[in-house]
């Protein structure tokens, strides 16, 4: 690639994981690809969010080969599903469901290193620190104009796919952005608990420690009482749902990744305390399940919208991940989904790699992801309208709701292999 003008089959503007995980999917096949990404590769973890993988997302990972090459992954095998203040609750298992964990937790960043890692072995071009600054379509092709070490370069393509997150959405004839805001945030940090601690073994190394007169730093009430507690099982992420929000903790290692939904007021607040106030605040919020939470670490947070374009095709262009859809976190299902757009994308091209681009492949991709990305995008909407408010009447019907879920196996399955997998399940 020595001049400044790129013919390929396709572009991937943005570089993430999703746009990544298209690359990948297609290196090794017969279809041209050039992959643009405006950053480069950050040399420290800059980007603290959990990632929420589910099994599908794994499968998928594993046809990449990038599944084996991820550090510090943590199982979900339980996910417990409350209603703060009402007696009903869901318990979903891996083992009734049938599959090795239901999810999987990990940092965004160490899976955009490792992605980045299998890339650079494809055999797909990459350019980093490329900026694109204007694409435009035609009936024959789509271009890009972009900056790349001080220089404006072009390449066209007989297709683009849009994977930057929305930021080139108003350039793209066609499409239309809607968008609805929440009025919340989320407040996301590492957290450890009391009685996760002592289960993930810390428990009798703070023991030993204070009987060889080390003891500072062992939880005061399990130093002041010989108590036995009952212990918190690793692998076990907790959704429980409040008036402000859902609060999410994800086990990571021996901590838990917090997903804190809140007012955008009540973000700046956390945001601004201390540890042990920060902690203690939690602690009210979320209830005494877990115990103490007895250790935070760093903490961010991001408003949180709704977002999604119609239709995810235009002439000679497609939009995936969070360029066709940004979602809610709750449940977890935004990145997931954006993966299987990757997926089902690249599937398309190469089982018919001449129509790239023409409004009939694309009208086939449009079709594949109408349902999924449509009943993902409901199901969480619908969650986050159904669960914050402090209505009375859908209090009752939502505690009725989680009991009477937890009862009949063949709808927590239902509910569960759907989360997995999408809408098709």
């Amino acid at each position: 690639m020595k001049s400044h003008h790129y013919d390929y089959d396709l572009v991937i503007i943005g570089g993430g994981p999703v746009g990544m995980a298209l690359a990948l999917a297609l290196s090794g096949s017969d279809v041209s690809v050039l992959l643009l990404e405006a950053r480069g590769l950050p040399a420290k973890t800059e980007d603290p969010r959990p990632l929420a993988l589910s099994h599908g997302t794994r499968l998928i990972l594993q046809r990449l080969d990038v599944w084996e090459g991820l550090p510090h992954v943590t199982p979900i095998t339980t996910i417990h599903i409350s209603n703060r203040g009402g007696f009903g609750r869901t318990i979903l298992t891996a083992t009734e469901t049938g599959v090795p964990a239901l999810g999987y937790v990990m940092n965004h960043h160490d899976l955009f290193r490792a992605m980045h890692k299998a890339l650079n072995n494809s055999a797909v071009d990459c350019l980093t620190g490329a900026q694109v600054t204007r694409l435009e379509t035609h009936a024959g092709a789509g271009k890009v104009e972009f900056e790349h070490d001080g220089v404006t370069k072009k390449a066209t393509a007989r297709l683009l796919a849009v994977a930057d997150g929305g930021r080139l959405i108003a350039q793209i004839e066609g499409v239309t952005q809607h968008v609805q805001d929440y009025q919340q945030w989320a407040v996301v940090a590492r957290v450890g608990t009391e009685r996760f601690a002592e289960t993930a073994g810390t428990l009798s190394a703070k023991i030993s420690s204070a009987g060889s007169g080390h003891g500072a730093g062992f939880p005061a009430a399990a130093r002041s009482t010989g108590r036995r507690r009952a212990h918190t099982p690793p692998g076990v992420a907790y959704e429980r749902f409040t008036s402000d929000g859902p609060v999410a903790l994800l086990p990571s290692g021996k901590h838990f990744s917090l997903v804190w939904t809140v007012s955008p007021s009540a973000a700046e607040e956390l945001l601004a305390l201390d540890d042990a106030a920060f902690l203690a605040r939690l602690h009210g919020h979320f209830g005494d399940r877990l115990g103490k939470f007895v250790e935070a670490g760093k903490r961010s947070g991001f408003p949180l919208a709704l977002k999604y374009v119609t239709p995810v095709t235009a002439c000679r262009v497609v939009l995936v991940g969070n360029a066709a859809q940004t979602l809610h976190p709750v449940a977890g299902q935004g990145f997931n989904l954006g993966l299987r757009d990757a997926w089902e994308l690249a599937d398309e091209i190469i089982a018919s790699p001449i129509d790239v681009g023409t409004p009939a492949m694309l009208a086939r991709y449009r079709d594949r992801r109408r349902m999924d990305s449509g009943v993902g995008r409901m199901f969480t909407d619908s969650l986050v309208r159904l669960f914050s408010n402090e209505d009375p009447v859908l209090d009752s019907a939502r505690s009725l709701g989680l009991g009477a879920l937890d009862c009949l196996p063949p709808a927590k399955r239902f509910v569960a292999r759907r989360m997995m997998f999408g809408a098709r399940g």
